[in-house]
Parts: C-alpha cells; sequence; structure tokens
C-alpha cells in the first residue's frame, strides 16, 4: 500500500491501530499491560513480551476475555538479551505477518540506595535492562521496518527521572536519561525510513513496579498530593500517550520525549524531600530492585 493511502488505513474502521502489529516489552504489568489492552481494543495484533510468565499468562487471559484471542501472543524475554528480543520481534512477523510498532517499556527499580554503595554488578544490571534493552529493541525493530519498506513507530518508556536530578535514584536516572537521547539519535537515524521514534517520560504513575510488593492504596494515597494535578497517574494515562504515538496521528512527531507527570516537572520532582526514606543519601537500604520480573530484590542495610 502507498505510504499516502496508508496513512489513513483503518482509523475510522475498528479502531485507531486496525491491522496493526505491535510488540510490548514489559507488557505484562503496569503501564506495559495498560497498552497492551488498549492497543488490542483499537484493533492491533499484539505480542506480550515480558520476563515474568505468570503475569504474561494473566495478561493473555484478560485480553481473551476481552474478545482478543485471536490477537493475542505471549513470549517470555528478557530484553537484556540480544537473542531474545530477535525471538520477540520474530513472533510477531511470524503471527501477524508484519511489524508496524515496538514500545519498548520494559523496565525495573533497579540500583538503589547512595551511589558509593552502589556496586558494579547492580549498576550493570539496571542499564542491561533499561538501556541496552531499548538499544536491542531499536535495533532489530529498524531492521525489519526498513525491510517492509512501510515505515513503523518505536515508543521507548524514558522517565522525568531522566531530565533532571533529584528525580529518582541515580543508576535508574542516569539510564533514563541515555534512553532519552538514544531516542533522539534513532529518530535521526532513521527518519528517512519513515520511522518514528518517541520517548514517554512518565511521572508518578501507581504501578506494581512503583509499589515494589507494597500496598497500592497507600501508594495511590501518596501520589495523589506528589504532583499538581489531584489524582494519581495510571498505565493508562501512559496508554493513551502510547496509543497517540503508535497511531498515524502522531506521524510527523519523532525525537520527541512527551512528560505525562499531572504538572511534576513544572513544580520540580524535589523526590528526597517527598519520600525522603527511599531517595539517594537517606535511604537506609542499597542494592537492586528486579521489578515485577518475578526475581526477588538483593537489599542490604548499611
Amino acid at each position: 500500500m502507498p505510504h499516502a493511502e496508508r496513512l489513513g488505513a483503518g482509523l475510522n474502521r475498528a479502531g485507531r491501530l486496525h491491522g496493526r502489529t505491535a510488540v510490548v516489552t514489559g507488557g505484562a504489568s503496569g503501564m506495559g499491560r495498560a497498552t497492551v489492552l488498549r492497543f488490542l481494543d483499537e484493533g492491533a495484533n499484539v505480542v506480550v513480551a515480558d520476563f515474568n510468565a505468570t503475569t504474561g499468562a494473566a495478561t493473555v487471559a484478560e485480553a481473551t476475555a476481552r474478545g482478543h484471542a485471536e490477537r493475542v501472543r505471549f513470549i517470555r524475554t528478557d530484553v537484556a538479551q540480544e537473542a531474545d528480543v530477535e525471538s520477540m520481534l520474530r513472533c510477531a512477523v511470524d503471527a501477524f505477518g508484519g511489524l508496524d510498532v515496538v514500545f519498548n517499556n520494559a523496565g525495573v527499580g533497579g540500583a538503589i540506595g547512595p551511589l558509593t554503595e552502589t556496586t558494579v554488578a547492580d549498576w550493570d544490571y539496571t542499564f542491561g535492562v533499561l538501556v541496552r534493552g531499548v538499544f536491542l529493541g531499536i535495533k532489530h525493530a529498524a531492521r525489519i521496518m526498513r525491510a517492509q519498506g512501510r515505515g513503523g513507530s518505536i515508543i521507548n518508556t524514558a522517565s522525568i527521572a531522566g531530565l533532571s536530578g533529584d528525580a529518582g535514584p541515580l543508576a535508574y536516572s542516569s539510564a533514563k536519561a541515555a534512553v532519552v537521547n538514544m531516542t533522539m539519535g534513532a529518530a535521526v537515524e532513521l527518519a528517512a525510513d519513515r520511522i518514528r521514534v518517541n520517548a514517554i517520560c512518565p511521572g508518578f504513575i501507581a504501578t506494581p513496579l512503583a509499589a515494589a510488593g507494597g500496598s497500592m492504596d497507600e501508594l495511590e494515597a501518596r501520589f495523589r498530593v506528589a504532583q499538581p494535578w489531584p489524582e494519581h497517574g495510571s498505565g493508562e494515562h501512559i496508554a493513551g500517550v502510547a496509543l497517540f504515538l503508535a497511531s498515524d496521528d502522531a506521524r510527523f512527531v519523532t525525537g520527541e520525549k512527551i512528560v505525562v507527570d499531572g504538572g511534576l516537572t513544572a513544580a520540580g520532582p524535589e523526590l528526597s524531600r517527598k519520600f525522603p526514606k527511599t531517595s539517594g543519601r537517606h535511604s537506609r537500604y542499597a542494592g537492586i530492585t528486579r521489578g515485577t520480573t518475578g526475581e526477588p530484590p538483593e537489599l542490604r542495610r548499611y
């Protein structure tokens, strides 16, 4: 289909992503899961890629209950491993005949505690998931999209933590800053192929990853007062922006970092003041957290 005709394809039929195929990493929890379900509701075929097979199966079950069984697949994926990333994208092509959207969303909390207590192993694990995982997703998605010759959309999850100091743990923030820069560089390199590359920078979004095993009700209550907007951020807020970036409504948008934070950045994050026991030098713990992968954290008091 010529590019000009393809731009309008499906927008007014069975959803804004009708007939498109998307891969969502970290798609079995939080922002990723909300995006998977939104993409399916908008007519897309979706491959759910996640390290956690249990939550992956639950996500597919939910999608099936919503009538999307024929358009969803799950593949267990470690985004830090190149072979796994190649396999998840091949899954999309084999199951649905092509690739149009990749949402490099998989994440972990990663290394926490003061920089003086951060080990090289914890730093490398954090960058492996948050930076190498995005690099590999862009690299192999771009190869497929370029070969198809019809363009595509690549979306990366960055964070407001990558936009300033005191907005997250040091290793996590540094990794997200790398994602922002990688997004801009890749957007320039891939523009001639009509492959758009953009980043979403969430603020305080109430997800299982952010809760780190704690109470979601307590987390939501804290997040409601953490920014000017008087309600907590949710996965659905991120899914809505991801849908925009995946759709033809964003066909002239590339190289952007879209902040979704209820006005938090405008007000100034001040993470160490708002959450003094969990950030930087005020923390009494150091180590690594692995988010919703199903793998336990390794924390130590110091």
